[in-house]
Formats: structure tokens, sequence, C-alpha cells
């Protein structure tokens, strides 16, 4: 806890970057679509910087773990994403499209950095009687970047072009590389420490702790399943645009509405921020937003936007509770792992989603909108179907390695 850095200078850090990484994709297909003329291409570009994240997270959690400064890593893998982001532009229409996907994948590994890669090094910024309201900022951000990134990324490209809305989405991501530069050091790991167990040994205990710890496990499950829930709601956001609100474009405004409503929702938490158990919220926001997208169901515009409020009203919060039970729950050397391998898990989750609700949304919206009200109901579920323990001190430290 350095008073040479602030939570301030770390959720400004935080946005600017996710905010960059909400911003990357569209601009990415809209530049693909205008110098390849293929909607293909645009969504296959998509695909391959978000498919890689599953892979490059625990990864990455591993050697941020490992790291004494975290801050220098992070720092790093902000820039070479943005210089991916760069070398994908300049590849477009001049390098066999091939090379160009495989530059989008290898940068796709680090896309974790931009989300858990922050929020696992707060409790290195704020004191552990903080944590819960800085738990609640840090989730704000994500909702600031959603809003954010895609509006940019649309107002540059109409204005600039797409080129230029990927060159802006660098450059925003490259802001934020003096505060993860100056983030403090671990406590108790001295500078330059050589690590004794391969990275290999640490990826397995962080799996450990996933899977063994039965609140980590719940709070991941109901979580990812969320996601997919999420992805299949963003995939029927263009038939909803076009059936309810009159325009496909118009589909937007619903994303917004939900980014503003789990916005607001996580402000509130941030001012109560011990009024209900983190757990407790990770399941009942499951069920909150299964009940949005069987609201959706009725299909008239006001309820529909309604709906959409109240998804956000259980996304927000359901992303504040799950930091605070990784917080709680992963163990110091392993606390980046979990945070990326939780954000790699809960990125599948949402290209999943979006991926097997897009045919089903085209051949029918009310079936597709059954179908993710139903994987949020599953995922409630899942919270109870894994049974509660608690593990004894000599068994936590058996469990993280």
């Amino acid at each position: 806890m350095t008073k040479r850095y602030s939570l301030c200078v770390h959720l400004a850090g935080a946005v600017a970057a996710r905010a960059g990484d909400e911003m990357s994709g569209p601009s990415l297909m809209l530049a693909a679509f205008a110098l390849a003329g293929s909607a293909v291409d645009a969504s296959s570009l998509l695909a391959g910087i978000t498919i890689s994240a599953a892979a490059g997270g625990p990864v990455f959690g591993a050697l941020l773990d490992r790291a004494g400064r975290p801050g220098r890593l992070l720092g790093g893998a902000l820039v070479l994403y943005a210089a991916g982001l760069v070398v994908i532009l300049v590849g477009l229409g001049r390098l066999p499209f091939g090379v160009t996907i495989l530059t989008a994948v290898v940068a796709g590994l680090l896309g974790p950095a931009l989300s858990g890669g922050w929020t696992a090094q707060l409790p290195c910024v704020v004191p552990g009687d903080r944590l819960q309201r800085a738990n609640a900022l840090d989730a704000m951000t994500f909702g600031v970047a959603s809003l954010a990134g895609p509006a940019l990324a649309g107002g540059v490209a109409q204005t600039l072009g797409g080129p230029t809305a990927v060159v802006f989405s660098a450059v925003l991501i490259g802001v934020a590389l003096p505060a993860a530069w100056m983030l403090p050091a671990r406590p108790g790991r001295a500078r330059g420490a050589q690590q004794t167990t391969p990275v290999v040994s640490d990826l397995a205990a962080g799996l450990r702790v996933v899977v063994g710890r039965p609140s980590l496990a719940r709070a991941t499950l109901t979580s990812v399943l969320s996601c997919a829930a999420q992805g299949m709601l963003t995939a029927c956001v263009p038939l909803l645009g076009e059936r309810v609100l009159g325009g496909a474009g118009r589909g937007a405004v619903l994303l917004s509405c939900t980014a503003i409503s789990a916005l607001t929702a996580n402000a509130v938490l941030a001012r109560f921020p011990r009024s209900v158990a983190p757990d407790t919220v990770i399941w009942a926001s499951a069920v909150v937003q299964a009940a949005a997208l069987a609201l959706a169901l009725w299909g008239r515009p006001a309820v529909v936007i309604v709906a959409v409020l109240i998804a956000g009203i259980g996304e927000g919060p359901q992303l504040a509770a799950l930091f605070a039970v990784r917080h709680r729950e992963a163990p110091e050397r392993l606390r980046g792992q979990v945070f990326t391998t939780g954000a790699s898990l809960k990125t599948t989750g949402f290209a999943l989603g979006a991926a097997v609700a897009g045919p089903v949304a085209t051949w029918s919206l009310p079936g597709a909108l059954v179908f993710a009200a139903s994987v949020a109901v599953v995922a409630a579920l899942g919270f109870f179907a894994i049974p509660s323990a608690s593990a004894s001190p000599s068994e936590d430290r058996a469990v993280s390695g």
C-alpha cells in the first residue's frame, strides 16, 4: 500500500486498457471489412483474437504470480497487445489473410491481461478493509469500457475510417501503460527472487485451486454459464432491434441499456459493499438474468428495454461479487492465475454462447431467448450443484501447491 500509487490511478489505467480492448474488436471488424471487403474475413479476425484468450489466460496468470514487479509484466503485455493490433492492421490487404489471422491469435493470448490482470493486483493497492468497495469500483470499469469502447469504435470509424479506429484503440491501451508500470511490488517478494518451481507446476496448482475450492468452483461455473447466456443475448440483439425497435442498428441501444444499468447497480453496491454476501449475489444475479431474458419474450419495445435493464442489474453485481470471491479464496501466490484463468473461461463462455445462439436466433428469435434464459437458470442451479465445504488450514495449504 504505497502513497505514491492510489486506487484512482489503478482504476484510470484499468478503464483505459479495457476501453481500448472493447474498442479493438469492433474496430478490427470494421477495418477488415473496409480493407478486405469481406464480412466473413471481418468476423474471422474477431474470432481469432478472442478465442486464444482461453489458452493465454492461465499461462499469463502464472507468470504474473511469479513476478516480483507484476506491473512491469502487465505493462509489457499491454504494449505487445497494442503492437499486435497495429501489425494486424498493416497486414490487412498486404499479407495472406491466414498470416493476419495467425497474428490475431497470437495477440489474443495477451487479452486476459486487459481484464483479470488488473483486478488481481488490487490487494497490493488497497488495504484489506477497503477491498470489497474497490472490487465494486473495479467492476464498474468494465461497464464504463463496454459503453465507451464500441461507441468510440463506431464514431471514429464513421468519421475517420475503420483503420484509424484500430490505431485509436491501440493508443488507448498504451495510455494505460504508466498506471500498469507503476503498480507496487508484491509484498514479501524479494526483487529478482528466483522461483524454484516450474511454470507447469504453478499452472497445475492454480487449476487445483479453481476446481478444488468449492466456493471458487461454484462462482466460476455460475459466472461462465451466465456469460454464455449474455453472449446469447448479444447474438439476439440485431434481430431484436430489427423486429422490436424498427432497425437492426438500433439493437446497439439495448446493449447500452444493459451496460448503463450494470454500471448503476455496481455504483450502488460500492456504497454498501457488505450488504449481501458475494456468494449469494452470484447465484441470485443469474436468476435475475434468467428473468430478464424471459421478459424479453414479450416482444414490445418498452418491455424489451426494461428486460435488458434488468439483465444489467444482474450482470454488474455478479461481476463484483465474483471478484470478491476470487480475492477471498485465491492464495496470494496464485492470485493472478486465478483471475486471468477466470477471465479466459468467461470470454470463452461468452463466445460459445454467441456462436450457438446466432443460428438459433435466425431460425427462431423467441427460441433463442428461451434457450438463453434456460442457460441462465442452469447457471444458478450449477452454483448449488457443487457442495459447499470448509477446508482446514492444512487442506488450504495443500490445495495451493
